[in-house]
């Protein structure tokens, strides 16, 4: 009955990183001993003071529909976040709260893109950002940065890559699924590019912005001339490690934020009451009740980048945020391990789930065929069992 589906939905491709976890699921329901590096989860509980906060929303009886764009309380307190942390300064109708960062970015490509407009993606991108676009019916160029750039763009490379057809450049820094960070002084450059192009909107997806390794973050929309032409992205899925709250927020210019409620009234309407609630208190509290959970994953990152120098032909670099690490695995490709033929990344993947019982994601799902994703949002016990496993089959 395939051919009694949309276009649309055939064209679609399947999350690398939920098809890999359900694969992992699979062998899991025959017995084997999965450990899973695929997914972006953080291991930690939810923080008490933001459950207690949800507990007291119950209690207050708050369970009616709620705006489209959000609780204005909640819209207030992103105001704050976004003034304190980012020195930016919005205004209520500047702000739609969504059912997660996912669904806000979606929002953002749906109302700015047509047909065959481009969308300049530096890669390694997030794996939902190129069928985003797509679904935008408007086209995803990559813009491919390897290990040895740190995985970052260079100036010189986007203004290669813009075009009169070009609308948006989306991209995440933190980076996900690199880790990459981009300077301030980086963004300028970039900046720099884009102050020629004046009709481009600029999409910076910042949801690992806590999690950071390096003492401070960079806004696109802080820097002199893109205020007015970038939508800012966040939500409190990693840091607060509320993913399956689903919570995400915009902040940009009043005309995307009115295009943006306009389609999610059409879609989802305003997202769940009680979340709201949870995130105002979130927000609002200081960032260094979460420093917790940035300190282990900083821990974690240099542990599991030192397993992985003992593993030859493995390259990688050192993120600065986020919690991947993103090595380039192409020295195995060409290569028999294990009576698997290894042709890319996919390849070598599969490679590891299969053999070593340890699920990670292929690059291919990112816009960088020569590697693979690891996440050290686990336990450090399960992140030395696992490349222990990957060193023995690789051996």
């Amino acid at each position: 009955m395939k051919d009694q589906l949309s276009d649309r939905i055939n064209s679609l491709p399947v999350s690398a990183t939920l098809a890999m976890a359900a694969k992992a699921r699979e062998l899991r329901e025959q017995g084997k001993d999965i450990i899973g590096l695929s997914l972006g989860e953080p291991d930690f509980n939810t923080p008490d003071f933001v459950k207690d906060a949800a507990i007291q929303a119950i209690n207050d009886n708050y369970n009616g529909y709620t705006p489209v764009d959000g609780y204005v309380e909640l819209k207030d307190a992103v105001i704050y976040k976004f003034k304190r942390d980012n020195n930016l300064e919005y205004t209520r109708d500047q702000i739609v709260v969504s059912t997660g960062a996912k669904q806000s970015i979606a929002n953002v490509a749906m109302v700015l893109l047509n047909k065959g407009d481009e969308c300049i993606l530096p890669a390694p991108y997030w794996v939902s950002y190129a069928a985003i676009v797509q679904l935008a019916e408007g086209t995803p160029v990559e813009v491919r940065a390897g290990v040895e750039q740190n995985f970052k763009i260079t100036p010189e490379q986007l203004r290669a890559a813009i075009t009169p057809r070009t609308k948006m450049v989306l991209f995440s820094s933190p980076n996900n699924p690199s880790g990459s960070v981009y300077s301030l002084k980086e963004l300028e450059g970039l900046a720099a590019v884009l102050k020629d192009h004046p009709h481009i909107i600029v999409v910076s997806d910042e949801i690992y912005e806590h999690i950071n390794y390096i003492g401070g973050h960079a806004s696109m929309a802080s820097i002199d001339g893109m205020y007015d032409r970038t939508v800012t992205i966040n939500g409190v899925s990693k840091a607060f490690a509320m993913t399956g709250w689903r919570i995400g927020y915009i902040g940009g210019p009043a005309w995307i934020a009115r295009a943006c409620n306009k389609m999610q009234g059409q879609i989802t309407s305003g997202t769940n009451c009680i979340a709201q609630r949870a995130v105002i208190t979130a927000l609002e509290a200081p960032v260094s009740k979460i420093q917790f959970m940035v300190d282990a994953f900083h821990k974690r990152r240099d542990l599991i980048l030192e397993l992985l120098s003992k593993i030859p032909g493995f390259v990688t670099d050192v993120p600065e945020g986020a919690f991947y690490v993103f090595p380039d695995v192409s020295a195995f490709f060409g290569k028999e391990i294990k009576g698997h033929k290894i042709e890319n990344a996919t390849d070598f993947s599969l490679l590891l789930l299969e053999e070593a019982l340890v699920a990670t994601v292929t690059g291919d799902a990112f816009g960088a065929p020569s590697c693979i994703r690891l996440s050290y949002a686990a336990s450090e016990e399960q992140i030395i069992e696992a490349i222990k496993r990957i060193k023995e089959v690789l051996s």
